[in-house]
């Protein structure tokens, strides 16, 4: 006789979830805080001209403005107000020379010489005439001349030559790129200096005893981890992989590793604005608050670019 007995039934095994591992010196996935002006600044309309954002947090063209003719002190304002807001702005169709670029970059300060950059037709303007070669050390997340004392405030662009595709440049908004730092990585570098050196940036292209003159002539500075800016109070993530080599105070694997993972805040597309050139077009962008990118994918097509560049103050 077969015996039936009665009970409940095991409930199965728990499922493990298996180990889901993130390298936790990378950018993630997730919501960010996008705000374009500092945190309470409130917008205000711009009289004179036609502003037309290009980008969330960074970028706006300006319409409306013939940067040939004479700017009065109010309109300089108005433009200058817009540098602070979109930290780079565009004007199309300005067929000016590079006489009147310079003397437009000087309503806004000193101009700015650089011995390791080609020279347009006196020493403040920088020329890139690039396309012969494929090579090009621009084509790299990097914020102007971080190896002076007082890095460049700012920089006015035009296209001498525009090549039939490609050549574009991007901006990165570092106040954007400081603002969604884990706040433990804050913490880190609340108050951090690191160093930097104009050696990294451009020895892969120049010759040892070039190098040579310029390391005696330019020893590294100390800028901090995250500057304030000395107009909109905002902070501003500060350092860039063309030029920063380490915090001080860490051991090299600390400082590097802590590097890479700042290097590549400016890589998030949600900080970015990307403008591309046409014949006359013009940037001005606020060196202080943003990293750019050359993007070298026009050769064998020339882009030959002219750049005067604002002196600027020493970062605090």
């Amino acid at each position: 006789m077969t015996v039936l007995t009665t009970g409940t039934t095991p409930a199965p095994a728990a499922r493990a979830l298996r180990e889901a591992r993130c390298v936790d010196d990378a950018v993630v996935e997730g919501p960010r805080v996008l705000r374009r002006l500092p945190e309470g600044a409130e917008e205000r309309p711009y009289t004179a001209f036609e502003v037309r954002p290009l980008g969330r947090v960074i970028g706006a063209e300006i319409h409306g403005v013939d940067l040939r003719e004479p700017i009065s002190e109010e309109l300089r304002a108005e433009i200058h107000r817009a540098l602070l807001e979109f930290k780079v702005v565009f004007f199309r169709d300005q067929p000016i020379t590079a006489r009147r670029q310079q003397e437009i970059a000087r309503m806004w300060g000193e101009l700015e010489t650089n011995p390791f950059i080609d020279q347009g037709e006196d020493a403040h303007i920088a020329r890139f005439a690039k396309g012969d070669m494929p090579p090009s050390y621009e084509n790299v997340w990097h914020t102007d001349v971080t190896w002076r004392e007082a890095p460049a405030m700012g920089a006015i662009l035009r296209l001498v030559e525009v090549p039939p595709q490609g050549g574009d440049t991007m901006w990165a908004d570092m106040g954007a790129a400081y603002d969604n730092l884990p706040d433990e990585v804050k913490e880190r570098i609340d108050g951090a200096v690191a160093e930097h050196d104009v050696i990294p940036g451009f020895a892969r292209f120049l010759g040892r005893e070039k190098l040579l003159e310029w390391q005696d002539r330019f020893p590294p500075v100390h800028h901090p981890v995250v500057r304030t800016h000395p107009e909109t109070g905002r902070k501003t993530l500060f350092v860039n992989v063309s030029f920063t080599t380490r915090i001080l105070g860490m051991a090299p694997e600390e400082s590097d590793r802590l590097l890479r993972f700042l290097f590549q805040q400016a890589h998030v597309p949600e900080y970015q604005v990307r403008f591309q050139w046409r014949k006359d077009s013009i940037a001005f962008w606020d060196n202080r608050a943003t990293q750019h990118y050359a993007v070298n994918d026009y050769h064998p097509h020339r882009r030959v670019a002219e750049r005067v560049a604002i002196v600027g103050d020493r970062p605090f």
